[in-house]
């Protein structure tokens, strides 16, 4: 991760807690030295370490930590994670930010766990998509990885993906295809989303241009016909099922011959987790 961009996102997130005033309550406390345990108050995937440290040490470079938990591995209700140690006052000035960030994280890459595990011993990865907090995308794509998936395309600008409504707007999916790859630099890979036969159809006398290709909302009795169509035309091409996943689903996905499952799910759909910090 781009330090410069994640010190950019810290500035951000304390300014918004600090204002132009700052810390009304602790910046009355004395100047001396704390230390604060980092305590589970329940069962969960820990994510989010690098970027608690640097809420901290963005404000104070003098903050130092001790953990006792590593990144990506799970910890039980009553755990002590670790210990942060500096100045009570950042320590207090911090807290809330900082234990926002690693709880909301913490619980992403949980969430995302439990669906790479109904995965595990089958071909299909899974991967997350870009429905993500504003503002929060690259700590909420990171937060994935931890927990085991891969990443979709990170923005508009890294991929192409051609969806339901460009299909409509360029009139349609050759259209679309050829339209978009003519502009685009050479390494770029170009991805497009296919709701039924036709389109399916119409994209196969393109499906040179294209790398990968969505199946969206698909019954899942249709999809081994559609890749079996897909990949006889180009054995290369990469096919992505999506829609409606759930765990239940992917117990049945897990058994198609499909590359990859993206889902949402795995960000909106998971809670925060609940640790405490309690100052010694």
């Amino acid at each position: 991760m781009n330090d410069l961009y994640l010190r950019k996102l810290i500035l951000s997130f304390l300014e918004e807690d600090l204002g132009f005033v700052g810390d009304l309550t602790s910046s009355l406390l004395p100047d001396r030295e704390a230390e604060a345990e980092l305590i589970a108050g329940e069962d969960f995937l820990l994510c989010g370490i690098p970027v608690f440290e640097r809420v901290f040490t963005v404000l104070d470079g003098n903050v130092s930590f001790d953990w006792y938990r590593g990144e990506g591995t799970f910890v039980k209700k009553g755990d002590v994670i670790g210990k942060v140690s500096g100045s009570v006052k950042t320590l207090l000035t911090c807290e809330r930010t900082a234990l926002n960030l690693l709880q909301k994280l913490s619980g992403i890459a949980t969430q995302t766990r439990r669906y790479v595990e109904v995965l595990e011993g089958s071909e299909v990865k899974l991967l997350d998509t870009r429905k993500t907090t504003p503002g929060l995308r690259l700590l909420e794509k990171y937060a994935t990885r931890v927990g085991g998936a891969l990443n979709h395309r990170l923005g508009l600008y890294d991929a192409v993906m051609v969806k339901d409504n460009h299909i409509k707007a360029f009139g349609g999916v050759q259209e679309a295809v050829r339209k978009v790859v003519r502009s685009i630099p050479i390494t770029t890979k170009v991805e497009v989303e296919v709701e039924n036969e036709e389109q399916l159809t119409e994209l196969l006398e393109v499906i040179d241009l294209v790398d990968i290709v969505m199946l969206d909302n698909w019954k899942l009795e249709e999809v081994e016909e559609a890749v079996k169509r897909l990949k006889g035309t180009k054995p290369s091409v990469k096919v992505e099922l999506s829609g409606g996943i759930t765990l239940e689903k992917l117990r049945l996905i897990r058994e198609l011959p499909v590359d990859y499952v993206s889902t949402s799910k795995i960000i909106t759909g998971a809670k925060w987790v609940d640790i405490s910090m309690e100052v010694r």
